[in-house]
């Protein structure tokens, strides 16, 4: 079975993405990760290259800032990655530059490869999502958080990234995915508030106009985390790539968990997904294989 992992990344000094973290969170799946790296007003290329690691490419790319719809200039950038891979590369491991796999959970994501590798119906693997927000203590726990996404997808060029590349479709349709046994740990609302709001001002550049931005987007010099409406004390560990980081932390956030910011409809919805497991509306980018998940 051979692996190649894929990522794309610009400006992750500037805007402060664990991306070496997310790097070294699948080299060990991978038999190469193709580093499609945007030409940057910072010291991105290099960053990627202290990494050190002979499995790394990188492939250069310019970003089309034109593509501020929907976010598609990501998914642009995504497929120009994912079609570099190695052409005999079974599997395609896809990790965003705020995304981190936690090293538990190498061994389970190994394994489902292997047991669906010959099943050609599982057109891509499930992971679950923890995301992470002000601070590596506390998780999203509302409905506002997706809870699954795919990341390892067939080597089939007829799977392209949808939209703004949160996941895949095969000629436009979801795929049929197995779940992984993995969970991913989004990292991407934990930074330091300066530099959290240079990247929302940043990444709304992608989907609206420079008139939208300057009517909804405050032009403050740092981003106020306290507008949250629900988060819960993480209990468990991190990655072990991501200590250092974590250990570095050099601002202060802190939240009370009973409180809470819920419109009446959301309350009642996330008491019948408490009582019963099911997210009424959930949106479901893919097409779970129930049958094999025995």
């Amino acid at each position: 079975m051979k692996v190649a992992g894929f990522t794309f990344v610009r400006n992750a000094v500037k805007f402060d993405y664990p991306v070496v973290e997310s790097i070294r969170s699948i080299l060990p799946l991978c038999n190469e990760v193709v580093v499609a790296v945007g030409k940057s007003e910072d010291q991105t290329r290099s960053l990627v290259e202290s990494i050190g690691n002979p499995k790394i490419r990188i492939l250069d790319t310019i970003w089309d800032d034109s593509l501020r719809e929907g976010g598609k200039v990501l998914a642009v950038e995504t497929d120009k990655a994912f079609r570099a891979i190695a052409a005999d590369a079974d599997w395609a491991f896809y990790i965003q530059a705020d995304e981190v796999l936690h090293e538990k959970y190498l061994d389970p994501v190994r394994d489902a490869m292997n047991k669906y590798l010959n099943i050609k119906e599982v057109e891509g693997l499930l992971f679950d999502y923890l995301h992470f927000y002000g601070s590596y203590d506390f998780i999203g726990d509302s409905r506002k958080w997706y809870r699954h996404e795919v990341r390892i997808i067939r080597n089939n060029r007829e799977i392209t990234s949808y939209l703004d590349a949160q996941g895949f479709r095969k000629n436009g349709k979801k795929l049929y995915v197995a779940n992984s046994g993995g969970a991913i740990y989004h990292y991407g609302w934990v930074k330091p508030p300066a530099y959290q709001q240079a990247k929302q001002l940043n990444f709304h550049r992608y989907w609206h106009s420079d008139r939208w931005m300057d009517r909804e987007i405050p032009r403050e010099p740092e981003f106020d985390y306290s507008g949250i409406d629900s988060l819960a004390r993480f209990r468990g560990d991190h990655p072990k790539v991501m200590l250092g980081r974590i250990a570095a932390k050099n601002w202060t956030f802190d939240y009370d968990p009973s409180r809470k910011q819920h419109t009446l409809k959301n309350l009642l919805l996330e008491n019948i997904e408490a009582m019963t497991g099911w997210r009424p509306g959930e949106y479901k980018n893919y097409r779970l294989l129930k049958q094999l998940q025995a």
